[in-house]
């Protein structure tokens, strides 16, 4: 699978690019996650996961469980170099789920995680969801990913999906004005 073209009609799985302004030259696009590129950020995701969770709380998809057909995937580049991505699960019409998010050590601090989440509430809305969840990790190495969410809206609530309640883990919700 090749990397989807600026060029392509948007879908509903394929949004065009889009330049973000909060950050300068900062480009959010659907990508394809097993890309070399992508697929080196997506293993220090799992690394960083799998070094502050343990085994049974590491929900963080592989490269190839970001193609599935009811995921989204983007990345963030600043001149053509991949800093960030994350994915938006689609858990029903009205409901998506956030998935993936990070920012690579070199870019963090400079807005590239708050410029992809915006990106992908911005998807969601336009798909007509009402809610968004995600589930992220409880310990302090996750404190920045907690922090960054619940400055956008987001608030605990009970697991969702497949998810279970463990002191290792926390979800949280936002509802979408539209």
């Amino acid at each position: 699978m090749s990397r989807p073209s600026a060029s392509k009609p948007p879908d509903r799985h394929d949004p065009q690019p889009h330049d973000n302004g909060c950050v300068p030259d900062l480009t959010i696009a659907p990508d394809d996650p097993v890309a070399p590129d992508v697929r080196a950020l997506l293993s220090r995701h799992l690394q960083f996961a799998h070094e502050h969770s343990p085994p049974e709380d590491v929900h963080a998809l592989d490269s190839e469980g970001l193609r599935s057909d009811d995921v989204t995937f983007f990345s963030a580049r600043i001149d053509g170099v991949v800093v960030g991505v994350g994915a938006l699960r689609q858990l029903n019409p009205e409901h998506a789920e956030l998935k993936s998010m990070h920012t690579s050590a070199s870019a963090r601090g400079r807005g590239v995680g708050r410029a992809m989440l915006e990106h992908l509430l911005t998807v969601a809305r336009e798909r007509g969801c009402r809610r968004v969840s995600l589930e992220t990790g409880t310990m302090a190495a996750f404190a920045p990913a907690r922090s960054l969410y619940a400055s956008a809206g987001f608030v605990p609530c009970p697991p969702f999906a497949a998810y279970r309640t463990t002191p290792n883990s926390v979800c949280m919700t936002l509802m979408l004005d539209r």
